[in-house]
């Protein structure tokens, strides 16, 4: 069974960071993520100012920037996010705070019609 890869609370990554494994990240990025194919975890005590994309985002600490998710993204208990978000599916747990703009990119149902 592999294990995600981890960015401990003492480290501070200025730049581009990539991955094709699970990422969790307790510490401070500024740049850019991009994690292909797997999950990336901001753990409650990391900072984060960058644009993301991964195919899953758990958001447990702060967080600036963009986020784009070919899959999902969860904010939990907690998180405290400012940014553009974007994923088909997006969960927000109760104490998280959002600020910013959210949009889910699955198929959109028909316009509701109404009655005249």
């Amino acid at each position: 069974m592999q294990t995600a890869a981890h960015i401990g609370e003492t480290i501070v990554i200025k730049g581009e960071v990539t991955a094709r494994e699970d990422v969790t990240v307790a510490g401070r990025i500024e740049g850019s993520i991009r994690i292909e194919g797997h999950a990336l975890t901001i753990a409650a005590s990391a900072s984060i100012l960058a644009d993301v994309h991964a195919a899953d985002v758990i958001v447990a600490g702060q967080f600036l920037g963009t986020l784009t998710a070919d899959r999902r993204i969860e904010f939990s208990a907690g998180a405290n996010v400012d940014g553009d978000f974007e994923a088909p599916a997006i969960a927000v747990a109760e104490g998280a705070v959002v600020t910013g703009r959210v949009e889910t990119t699955g198929e959109r149902a028909p316009a509701l019609q109404l009655a005249s």
